[in-house]
């Protein structure tokens, strides 16, 4: 017998596969391994299953994408889930993120948790850097069940990745979309300042039909890949506005002369952090294209 789902988790040479009722143990084809194609957790597959053999997969369907941190297929949408403190969020991360995902075609969206732990005018502040970013923003805490429900709202009917360093909270908000999941969570560790890594492997749960979360281990770095300093102010939309007054057709926005971009973030209309990360990455672009 064959059936159609997608496969949930992957561990220890197993794949999860769920087809809407039923979850799956299965083992990979042999052939898969000559044929250089790994299975990834959001891909659709067929699963054939025998009384004797048990069930395997036996076809992979064709990907919409594919991303490799973390590895998986098929998605809608990731949620960039950081805390608006303990730990501090690391705005350079996000943005290296944040060009990664939008150069796959991947639009995030962003989200600060921990509201509670801070004063009106730090989540303020949050907000500015990003409002002109062209990135749906959420500032939440999972202690407010109210401030989750809008984000809760846009995930729905899409297979959304949260990702994002340990000890935001990824865990818990699964926990609160997905009661069943009762996933692991630990406290922050007060000597490093930074989340333990509760989550150990890419899991995929079902909120509802045809809406997916994905939770992910924690990291603190991460490299974009295939973006070209050339390339990289089309990844920062607020620049977008200015760059046809640059005296410059080519200019990059750093070194130049009569650069509108630099005169905006000057004038307080672009968010000098967003512009000091933009710096920093088409440096280590430019190095990078060098070798």
């Amino acid at each position: 017998m064959k059936t159609l789902g997608r496969i949930i988790k992957g561990i220890g040479g197993f794949y999860y596969v769920h087809d809407g009722q039923t979850v799956y143990e299965c083992k990979a084809k042999g052939s898969f391994r000559n044929l250089k194609i790994r299975p990834l957790p959001g891909d659709m597959v067929e699963v054939e299953t025998e009384e004797k053999a048990g069930a395997s997969i036996c076809a992979v369907l064709p990907r919409k994408n594919e991303l490799y941190r973390p590895a998986a297929a098929n998605v809608d949408t990731v949620v960039l889930y950081f805390a608006a403190k303990e730990p501090s969020p690391a705005p350079l991360l996000i943005d290296k993120l944040l060009i990664y995902y939008r150069s796959l075609g991947i639009c995030p969206i962003l989200v600060f948790n921990k509201k509670d732990l801070c004063l009106p005018e730090e989540t303020d502040e949050l907000k500015n850097i990003y409002k002109d970013s062209g990135v749906a923003l959420f500032v939440i805490s999972t202690f407010e069940p109210s401030s989750v429900l809008p984000l809760k709202e846009a995930l729905y009917g899409k297979m959304s990745i949260i990702s994002g360093p340990s000890g935001a909270g990824k865990s818990s908000f699964v926990n609160l979309l997905v009661p069943g999941a009762e996933m692991q969570t630990g406290e922050l560790s007060r000597k490093l300042g930074r989340g333990r890594h509760t989550t150990r492997h890419t899991e995929l749960f079902r909120i509802c039909e045809d809406t997916f979360i994905m939770d992910t281990p924690g990291f603190t770095a991460f490299e974009p890949e295939n973006v070209s300093p050339e390339e990289l102010s089309e990844y920062y939309p607020e620049f977008s506005s200015y760059t046809a007054k640059c005296a410059f057709k080519d200019c990059v926005h750093i070194g130049e002369r009569q650069c509108a971009v630099k005169d905006a973030v000057n004038a307080g209309k672009i968010s000098r952090i967003r512009y000091e990360n933009y710096k920093k990455i088409y440096c280590e672009a430019k190095v990078k294209k060098q070798y």
